[in-house]
């Protein structure tokens, strides 16, 4: 017996480059909103907090200018390098914010530990 094989309306790209975002706490859902407005350039991706030093860093609080410290959202995208200059471009359009940064690093190997049941 034959079954059609199913093909995804949007192929699935290994990821090869890990793009990070920096950005103050305050705008975490506007971003992981937008993120998920576009699960065809961002598969998934992980939140992480953390805090931000340095000159460009605006201090919110007190506590922050106190600590000398900001507290940060870190949202790690990993994804083809083909996909990049779209989901850069979109996040641009839509969150246009010079207090969220980026970068990006090459990924050289992405994977899952085991079989999924």
């Amino acid at each position: 017996m034959n079954t059609p094989s199913m093909t995804p309306l949007t192929p699935v790209l290994a990821p090869d480059c890990l793009l990070t975002l920096a950005l103050p706490r305050a705008l975490e859902e506007e971003v992981l909103d937008a993120l998920m407005a576009h699960p065809e350039l961002a598969v998934g991706f992980t939140v992480l907090h953390g805090q931000g030093m340095g000159a460009h860093v605006e201090l919110a609080s007190a506590m922050e200018r106190v600590q000398g410290r900001a507290r940060r959202v870190l949202v790690q995208v990993a994804l083809s390098q083909t996909r990049l200059p779209a989901l850069i471009d979109t996040l641009s359009v839509a969150l246009e914010n010079p207090r969220i940064t980026y970068w990006v690093v090459p990924l050289l190997a992405f994977g899952r530990l085991g079989v999924a049941r």
